[in-house]
């Protein structure tokens, strides 16, 4: 009877879940002057034909109705939306069928944090995390870093990309530098072979246009060359041309943007 019972409660509460989480979806509004912003600080926006323009607005629309974002010791504001969805987006915009299933909430903190997530002391270095255990499901970023992202969008860098990188990379269960839900697999053993040079490479001559932070591991070598992949694309082909190649193949596939 309690068994009975105990699955009675359980099968209310996801059923409440679902009913609450269908109705924040459709009440849903996107900030206003999305397309302003987008315009002024997404340069991967801007580069879009019109068409391409509306698919990327519903689909940042389609993930802010399914990820929350929360502040931790500060606002979240518009733009931190938007930057934080474009980003996501952008990373997968080659997939048009693709949709986040490994996150739920992003948390927003001002700054930088530690390992224990703290945003205060002397320890905080930490731009932006994917989490584990008990912070399944969620990502943590500065709001510092977000926006400074997309100030120079041909610097390299930008946590956001950096992150939802992490993301994909560990959908087919590890974070391992091998993305295989975007890597047909005639393709995984020569993106395991030119990744492994790439990093011996980095490490023997301990000075890379390559993020060497990207020779840390193989995970942080596919965000760090992701990064580069969005922000200085023909540069990345220049210097490293099998290296450009394979990551348009991953995010690429079919047709060119």
């Amino acid at each position: 009877m309690f068994g009975l019972i105990v699955f009675i409660i359980v099968i209310f509460l996801s059923l409440k879940f679902h009913i609450d989480k269908q109705k924040r979806i459709r009440s849903f509004k996107m900030p206003a002057g999305t397309k302003q912003l987008l315009s002024d600080h997404v340069a991967f926006y801007r580069n879009l034909n019109e068409e391409q323009k509306t698919v990327f607005e519903n689909r940042i629309k389609d993930f802010l109705q399914h990820v929350t974002i929360t502040g931790v010791g500060t606002v979240v504001e518009d733009i931190d939306r938007i930057l934080i969805a474009s980003g996501a987006i952008i990373v997968i915009f080659g997939f048009p069928n693709w949709r986040y299933n490994n996150i739920s909430e992003v948390l927003l903190y001002k700054d930088t944090f530690n390992q224990d997530y703290e945003f205060v002391g002397n320890d905080r270095y930490i731009l932006g995390m994917v989490g584990d255990g008990a912070l399944q499901r969620q990502m943590l970023l500065s709001q510092v870093s977000v926006r400074a992202s997309f100030q120079n969008s041909a610097d390299g860098h930008n946590t956001v990309i950096h992150e939802f990188a992490h993301l994909v990379d560990k959908a087919d269960g590890s974070s391992d530098g091998i993305p295989e839900y975007l890597l047909s697999r005639p393709y995984l053993m020569p993106w395991i072979s030119i990744m492994h040079k790439t990093i011996e490479e980095m490490r023997q001559h301990e000075h890379s246009d390559i993020n060497f932070y990207g020779a840390t591991n193989d995970a942080e070598f596919f965000a760090v060359v992701s990064e580069y992949f969005f922000e200085k694309p023909d540069e990345l082909k220049t210097h490293h041309p099998e290296l450009y190649k394979m990551l348009e193949q991953m995010f690429r596939p079919v047709n060119k943007i």
